[in-house]
């Protein structure tokens, strides 16, 4: 399966790495977009060496630098996939991607998916809980867009709360239920 997976700036950008390893010893093609945020959390380097493939950044969509890409090649990739996934997915790219704001290579990215989307939402529960995101979810849910997550726990800041990032083996098993038709 081909996949695309757009990592958003929070915290959670660590298990992302996790996710596209286990992705990849599944045997799927993993094709990585970052926010110029995730790049804060962790290096796209980090997702390359997992994915062996080069990395899709903020930096390369402006400059069309990098590995002989080209400035709209991320748009390229998400018309080949199968399915898009964002882990971790912020409160911010929920507003953007429900109101159709197009500003960074992630916003871009969902935009232009013909794919199914899955979105794995992490933030902090009070975020989580406000009535704006709560609605962007269900507009997100009204276009088809699948989520998975956000889970209880242990949250960054030290509170506790629902917003915890679900584990990269629970996204594992909502991308195995998505491919199999059964979600």
């Amino acid at each position: 399966m081909k996949l695309v997976l757009c990592v958003g700036g929070s915290i959670a950008a660590y298990k992302a790495c996790d996710l596209a390893s286990k992705l990849v010893q599944a045997g799927h093609h993993v094709d990585v977009v970052m926010t110029e945020a995730a790049e804060r959390f962790v290096r796209p380097l980090a997702f390359a060496a997992l994915t062996h493939q080069p990395v899709f950044t903020q930096g390369q969509w402006f400059e069309g630098a990098g590995s002989g890409r080209g400035p709209a090649d991320h748009l390229r990739v998400s018309e080949e996939a199968d399915l898009l996934v964002v882990a971790p997915c912020t409160a911010n790219l929920l507003g953007k991607f429900a109101h159709g704001i197009a500003d960074e290579i992630v916003s871009t990215t969902f935009l232009g998916a013909t794919a199914p989307v899955l979105v794995a939402p992490a933030m902090n529960h009070r975020m989580w809980a406000a009535p704006r995101v709560q609605a962007n979810v269900e507009t997100l849910r009204g276009d088809g867009v699948h989520f998975v997550g956000p889970e209880a726990g242990y949250l960054a800041e030290g509170d506790r709360g629902p917003g915890r990032l679900t584990e990269p083996e629970g996204i594992v098993a909502a991308i195995e239920r998505l491919a199999d038709g059964s979600d």
